[in-house]
C-alpha cells in the first residue's frame, strides 16, 4: 500500500454562499491540494474537472443515461481564492442529452471569472454486448498487484522534480510497462476526497486525475521545457466501477511550440475509452 498520503483532508472545502453573490451557484474554496506543477498560484487541471463533473452528475441526476463523452476547456488560470460552480442542460432528450457546467474564480476586486467549462454528452444504454468491441484487451495488472506510491518518482533514472508537489502529491501510482510510447502506463487515483466529507464517485475519481495524462506520456524535461494543456476530451466506451484510472499516454510533438496527448483510458475491468490533450510545448 502507499504511504506518505497528503496533508490536505479534500481538494475543495464547501463554503457559505458569500454576502451578495449568486445562490445558484455552489462554493469552495480550493486547498493545497489542488495547487499546479507549473504555479504555486493556481490549480492543477485535476481537481477544477472533477469538481464540474461533480455538478453535471447532480445536474443530471438518476435518468438513464450515462457519460459518453466529456471535454473540459481551460479558459483563464484557475486560481486559489473562492471558487464557484453551476451545471445546466443545454439540451435536454430522452435518449441524448447534453449538460454542461463552468467553473468561476473570484477576482481581487469581488467580481467572478469564468475559467473552466465541461460539456459532456449523455446516450442512453442499451444491449450491444452481441457486437462488443474493445482495440486493446485490459492492462497486464491490476492496480492492486503493483506497488503504490503517492506521487511519482522523484529520484532514480525515471524522476521528475515534481513529483510531489501540490496536486501531483495528493495521489496515489501504480507503473507497469506501457503499450502506446516511450513511458510506463500508470494506474492512478486520488488519495484524498473530492469534497471534505463527501465519499467521490468513479466518475468523479477519474475526471479528477485524468489531466494528469500529458505529464504520464512524456519524458521531457519539466526544467527545461513546459507542456501545458488547454484541454481535455475524453470518449468513453465503458463506465468506471472504481476511483482508478489506467493511463498509456504518449505526447506527440510538432516542430512549432505545439503537440497533443492520447491516451488509452482503462477501468480495471479492462479498455474503456480514450483521452486528447491540445499541449503548448515551449521551453521554460
Amino acid at each position: 500500500m502507499a504511504d506518505d498520503a497528503p496533508a490536505a483532508p479534500s481538494y475543495y472545502e464547501p463554503i457559505a454562499v458569500p454576502d451578495g453573490a449568486d445562490p445558484d451557484y455552489d462554493y469552495f474554496l480550493p486547498t493545497e491540494a489542488t495547487v499546479s506543477v507549473w504555479s504555486s498560484d493556481i490549480q492543477h487541471g485535476g481537481p477544477p474537472a472533477g469538481l464540474m463533473m461533480r455538478a453535471m452528475l447532480r445536474e443530471a441526476g438518476d435518468d438513464g443515461k450515462v457519460v459518453t463523452r466529456v471535454t473540459t476547456e481551460i479558459l483563464g488560470a484557475m486560481g486559489l481564492g473562492v471558487n464557484r460552480v453551476r451545471a445546466w442542460t443545454p439540451r435536454p432528450g430522452r435518449r441524448i442529452a447534453q449538460v454542461a457546467a463552468d467553473l468561476e474564480v473570484q477576482t481581487p476586486g469581488g467580481e467572478f471569472r469564468t475559467v473552466g467549462r465541461t460539456v459532456s454528452w449523455r446516450l442512453a444504454t442499451a444491449d450491444s454486448s452481441p457486437v462488443e468491441h474493445t482495440p486493446h484487451p485490459p492492462l497486464p495488472a491490476g492496480p492492486d498487484d503493483l506497488p503504490q506510491i503517492v506521487g511519482f518518482p522523484t529520484d532514480g533514472d525515471e524522476a521528475v522534480p515534481w513529483g510531489r508537489v501540490g496536486f501531483i502529491g495528493s495521489t496515489v501510482i501504480a507503473r507497469q510497462p506501457g503499450r502506446n510510447g516511450r513511458t510506463p502506463a500508470v494506474w492512478i487515483r486520488p488519495a484524498i476526497p473530492l469534497i471534505e466529507g463527501e465519499e467521490m464517485s468513479p466518475l468523479e475519481s477519474v475526471f479528477t486525475v485524468l489531466d494528469v495524462a500529458n505529464g504520464v506520456g512524456t519524458r521531457l524535461d519539466p526544467t527545461k521545457w513546459s507542456w501545458m494543456n488547454v484541454d481535455t476530451t475524453v470518449h468513453l466506451t465503458a463506465q468506471p466501477t472504481t476511483g482508478w484510472l489506467g493511463l498509456d499516454a504518449d505526447l506527440a510533438i510538432g516542430a512549432t511550440g505545439y503537440g497533443a496527448t492520447f491516451a488509452d483510458l482503462y477501468d480495471v475491468t479492462g479498455f474503456m475509452g480514450r483521452s486528447a490533450q491540445a499541449d503548448m510545448v515551449v521551453p521554460t
